[in-house]
């Protein structure tokens, strides 16, 4: 049986069409305003402010980097340390952004922009820039994220600064105003990234 020639010549054409991709809605999405963001966007747009401190010992050496982001009007705080003495170590966010060595106490007390009393534990509530204990493994490097509480980027990054801290031993919490925390051995200024 002879099939008319146009049908199949069409058939390959007909069947190429079938299988192209529908560029209706990428079209419209790529005809979209540069200004307007996307979901994911929108969220960053809301909190993406971010500072950086890297941290150095007395000595000088690489102790890791802080990170503070913008997190929907608060401050989540990540730390990762490096090449310090394994163990829990108080770890806090200090008022003013000077780390000057050997004793880093240019950074001042801890962040306490309400007057409250030191600690996690402390039943009036906690200084802004205090957080749970750091851990440091055997091989000499921890990891910490927290969102710190009663803390605002703005504040953070006031005009004299402040600092991300280290100390030798761990901080129990609830003695004001350090919670017996230890020798400053580590620290950093945070700078707007």
């Amino acid at each position: 049986m002879k099939r008319p020639f146009w049908i199949a010549a069409g058939v390959p054409f007909l069947l190429a069409g079938c299988n192209a991709p529908d560029t209706s809605q990428s079209s419209a999405r790529d005809n979209r305003s540069a200004a307007e963001p996307t979901v994911a966007n929108a969220e960053e747009a809301k909190s993406g402010e971010q500072a950086v401190a890297d941290l150095r010992t007395a000595d000088g050496a690489a102790a890791g980097q802080a990170t503070a982001a913008s997190r929907n009007g608060g401050v989540m705080l990540t730390l990762q340390v490096e090449g310090l003495p394994p163990g829990p170590h108080g770890v806090h966010v200090h008022m003013t952004g000077k780390c000057d060595a050997p004793k880093f106490e240019s950074a001042g007390g801890h962040w306490n922009p309400a007057n409250a009393h030191h600690g996690l534990e402390a039943p009036a509530g906690q200084h802004a820039g205090d957080m749970p204990n750091l851990v440091v493994e055997k091989n000499g490097r921890g990891t910490l994220t927290y969102e710190l509480k009663g803390a605002t980027f703005a504040g953070l990054m006031d005009a004299d600064g402040s600092a991300m801290v280290v100390h030798a031993s761990a901080d129990d919490q609830k003695t004001d105003p350090s919670g017996n925390s230890g020798d400053r051995i580590a620290c950093g200024i945070f700078k707007a990234n």
